[in-house]
């Protein structure tokens, strides 16, 4: 196994961590965003009130880009396994 090997995967495992993180992280952030502007407009200092509307907004995300994020890291672990003979040699 080459050095080039070593770093395409780690690279590869980055993108596809990043690509299966990112959506729910956005939609957190932009919830965040959105529910403390409300806060701020209407002057209500409840801490716990940007949970629920995050919780919502990632499980949204998760239930309309599951069969994506799911197909996304399966590809991945399939072109690992496959490839697990040419790294050998």
């Amino acid at each position: 196994m080459t050095p080039e090997m070593v770093m395409n995967i780690a690279y590869q495992g980055m993108r596809v961590t990043l690509l299966l993180g990112g959506p729910m992280l956005l939609a957190a952030l932009l919830t965040g965003l959105i529910v403390s502007l409300f806060q701020a407009a209407t002057q209500i200092n409840e801490m716990t009130l940007t949970f629920i509307p995050k919780i919502l907004a990632v499980f949204s995300v998760l239930v309309f880009a599951g069969p994506w994020l799911i197909g996304l890291i399966v590809d991945f672990t399939r072109q690992l396994f496959i490839n697990i003979p040419s790294m050998v040699m």
